[in-house]
């Protein structure tokens, strides 16, 4: 296949393209580089399979030649991001799902779409089925990003049945792994980068909160998976192994060898006290379930944090 992967020099953008490349694929990597980084595919630099085009996808999109699928990574995606770049945050799902659709339409490809569990706000069902509709603060701060992507989802459905676009919905759950941004906000880069500095972790609230962690590997396979099935509705792919964060603190620290322990802070706004997903559809749909321990996961991403810091 000849593959477009808007947000392509994203964390796990750059990924996926690795994973499309090992599958023959050629693949064409899109980003406007305001959260992407060149450094995540520059060691593709070279690759007669691979090009890479600098461009804003909420601007129309213009790719020369055929296409067979498009998977629409592009946006923002941690906490810092939304209240740096709400605007940009709410025109990419909106603008930019918009025209990687009708791009999609045009070259007669099929779509897939990056979702994720924020479509699902703070739940009242746990763990988390495709069929909850959520829990969403429309107006609060991090609003702009699971908005933006119920939009996306809604916007992708109706290419589905109002103009017969094969189309693909992947909910992405909480993924770790190489290539995360250490500055990014969320828990594991802040994690790992206190604990490697010596610095007591900050855990938010009490940290009985829960999250559910993916390794990046397993999560592309999951989506890779997708993306050559015929289920047309939303899967939900991500680690139902469920923990809270302050034992997740506590790994983090025991595995850098941190002795600084735990220092506590307020809540934010809207954090959602609970996240696992129900991975039954991806388990009889697709045949997937995730592999990595989340030591063995983490001990990876400690290492190239490491790297980084250094």
């Amino acid at each position: 296949m000849r593959v477009l992967v808007t947000g392509g020099a994203g964390f796990l953008g750059s990924h996926l393209c690795d994973r499309l490349l090992a599958e023959g694929h050629d693949v064409i990597a899109m980003d406007n580089l305001i959260t992407g980084s060149t450094d995540n595919i520059e060691h593709l630099a070279g690759n007669r399979n691979f090009k890479f085009i600098h461009h804003d996808v909420t601007e129309y999109i213009y790719v020369k030649g055929p296409l067979d699928a498009i998977l629409h990574f592009a946006s923002p995606a941690s906490p810092i991001d939304y209240l740096e770049l709400p605007i940009q945050t709410l025109k990419v799902g909106s603008l930019g799902t918009h025209n990687a659709l009708g791009l999609a339409l045009a070259k007669g490809a099929r779509f897939l779409l990056a979702s994720t569990s924020e479509v699902y706000g703070d739940p009242l069902v746990h763990p988390q089925q495709e069929t909850y509709w959520g829990n969403v603060n429309p107006i609060g701060p991090r609003g702009v990003y699971d908005e933006a992507k119920r939009f996306a989802e809604a916007m992708t459905m109706a290419y589905q049945r109002s103009h017969g676009v094969q189309t693909r919905i992947v909910r992405i759950f909480n993924t770790y792994g190489p290539r995360m941004r250490l500055r990014d906000g969320r828990v594991v880069p802040n994690f790992v980068s206190q604990s490697l500095r010596g610095e007591p972790l900050t855990v938010y609230g009490e940290g009985q909160q829960t999250r559910s962690f993916c390794y990046c590997s397993d999560l592309i396979d999951g989506i890779y998976r997708l993306l050559l099935s015929e289920e047309l509705e939303p899967v939900n792919i991500g680690n139902p192994a469920e923990m809270t964060i302050h034992d997740f603190a506590t790994v983090i620290n025991e595995l850098t060898g941190n002795a600084a322990g735990i220092r506590y802070e307020p809540l934010p706004v809207d954090d959602p006290k609970q996240r696992r997903p129900d991975i039954t559809k991806a388990r009889t749909r697709l045949g997937w379930e995730p592999k990595v321990p989340l030591r063995e996961g983490m001990e990876r991403t400690i290492a190239w944090f490491r790297d980084r810091l250094h």
